[in-house]
C-alpha cells in the first residue's frame, strides 16, 4: 500500500462567488443603447402562507424553509443551473462583493442561519431567501426593459408559488413583512446616468418632482447610498392598488421623460459652450490616466465624465462598456477579489488607480483613448 502523501501543491478550490467574479455582467454589454439607461429591475417580495415572517421564525425554522426554498427555486427550469449559498458560509468580502454585484441587500449581509441566495452566474435572476421575507426574487435586465423584467419575474413567481403557496389575501394582496410592501409586494426600479442634469443643476428638481408623484431616487446601491458617478436609482413606492404591469408600464413612461430631460440637458451644455465641457471631460480623463491614487467616488465621478465624453463624441478609443465594467471593478470587493487577498484602504486605492490606468494608457499608446480637439 502507498502511504506516501501527494506533496503537489493543490490548486485553491474557488468558492461560490468567486465563480460570479470569474462570470462577470457580460449580459450588461449586450444592449447598444445604454447612454442613459443603464438597467432595469424588478423585485418581487413573497412569503409562505405555512410559516411565520422570518423575523418571528427560529433559527431552525428558517433553515427548514431555506431547504424548501433552495429545492423549489433549483427544480424551474430557468434557474437549474443557478448558484446556491448560504450566508453564513460566506465571509464578509464575499457579502460586499454581492452586495456591490446587486445580488443582496445591506440588511442580507448581516443575517443569520437560514439565509441563502439563489442566482444564475451572470446575476440577471437572483432570490434572496429569508431576508426581510421569505423570499425576494429580483429579475435586471440591460436597458429599460421593465415589462420583460416584469413578465420573467412573474414566470418565476408563479413557479415557486404552485409549489409552495404564498400568504395571500383577497382583499390587502400579497402579505409581507414590511406593510408598505403589501399589495402586488412588487418594486421596479431603473438605473440611469444622468451627467447632463447634475452638471447642468438640473437633478434637484427632476428629484423633487419625482417624489411628488410617488417615485424615490436613490443613489448607486439604493437606500442609503449616494449617487457616486451621476448614478441613480428611480424605483416606485407604491405597491398597493395598482396591478403589476400597470407598476412597470407608468415607470417605464416616466423614465423615457427623464432620458429625454438629460439628452435635452447634455445638447445644451455642449451648445452653450463647449470648451468648458470638453475641459470638464479632459481634466477627468487626464487624473484617471495618470493618479496613483484613486478613491471610488473619485474614480466613479471621473469614469462618469469620460463615459459622457464617450457619448458627446470628445473622447475616441474607449468604449461605453469598458468604461462601465472600470465601474464595477473599481469597487472594493471588486478591487480585493482581483488582487486575491483583503487589502487596506491605501492599497485599494492604489490598487484602483492602477486598474484604471491600464485600460486608459494603454490604449493611448495604441492610438485608442484620445481627446479630441474642438473646431
Amino acid at each position: 500500500m502507498n502511504t506516501k502523501r501527494d506533496k503537489r501543491p493543490r490548486r485553491p478550490r474557488k468558492s461560490v462567488v468567486d465563480r460570479f467574479f470569474a462570470r462577470g455582467h457580460s449580459w450588461l454589454t449586450r444592449a447598444d443603447s445604454q447612454d442613459v439607461v443603464i438597467s432595469s429591475r424588478v423585485r418581487l417580495a413573497r412569503n409562505l402562507a405555512t410559516h411565520p415572517f422570518p423575523e418571528r421564525c427560529t433559527p431552525e425554522k428558517r433553515k427548514e424553509i431555506w431547504d424548501t426554498l433552495r429545492t423549489v427555486v433549483l427544480g424551474l427550469p430557468e434557474l437549474e443551473k443557478a448558484i446556491s449559498v448560504e450566508m453564513t458560509a460566506l465571509t464578509e468580502l464575499d457579502k460586499l462583493f454581492l452586495l456591490e454585484r446587486h445580488l443582496i441587500s445591506r440588511d442580507f449581509m448581516e443575517t443569520g442561519e437560514g439565509a441563502g441566495l439563489v442566482a444564475l452566474h451572470d446575476g440577471r435572476v437572483s432570490i434572496m431567501v429569508n431576508e426581510e421575507d421569505h423570499v425576494r426574487l429580483q429579475v435586471v435586465l440591460p436597458g429599460l426593459e421593465l415589462t420583460s423584467a416584469w413578465e420573467a419575474a412573474s414566470r418565476l413567481d408563479d413557479g415557486i408559488d404552485a409549489a409552495v403557496g404564498y400568504a395571500f389575501s383577497s382583499r390587502l394582496g400579497y402579505l409581507t413583512a414590511c406593510p408598505s410592501n403589501v399589495g402586488t409586494g412588487m418594486r421596479t426600479s431603473v438605473m440611469v446616468h444622468l451627467p447632463g442634469l447634475v452638471l447642468s443643476q438640473e437633478m434637484e428638481p427632476i428629484v423633487r418632482g419625482l417624489t411628488k408623484i410617488g417615485l424615490t431616487v436613490r443613489g448607486l446601491r439604493g437606500e442609503g447610498s449616494e449617487a457616486a458617478g451621476n448614478i441613480f436609482q428611480i424605483s416606485n413606492q407604491v405597491t398597493l392598488g395598482e396591478g403589476e404591469g400597470e407598476i412597470a408600464s407608468n415607470l417605464s413612461q416616466i423614465v423615457q421623460e427623464v432620458v429625454e430631460h438629460e439628452v435635452n440637458a447634455r445638447m445644451r451644455l455642449w451648445q452653450k459652450n463647449p470648451v468648458i465641457l470638453q475641459d470638464h471631460i479632459l481634466r477627468a480623463y487626464g487624473v484617471l490616466s495618470h493618479a496613483r491614487l484613486l478613491t471610488t467616488k473619485e474614480a466613479l465621478d471621473f469614469l462618469s465624465s469620460l463615459r459622457l465624453g464617450v457619448i458627446l463624441g470628445i473622447l475616441d478609443g474607449v468604449g461605453i462598456n469598458d468604461l462601465r465594467k472600470l465601474m464595477e471593478e473599481c469597487q472594493p470587493a471588486h478591487l480585493q477579489k482581483a488582487v486575491g487577498r483583503r487589502l487596506s484602504s491605501r492599497e485599494r486605492d492604489f490598487e484602483r488607480a492602477r486598474l484604471v490606468r491600464e485600460v486608459l494608457r494603454p490604449e493611448e499608446e495604441a492610438g485608442g483613448a484620445t481627446p479630441r480637439e474642438v473646431e
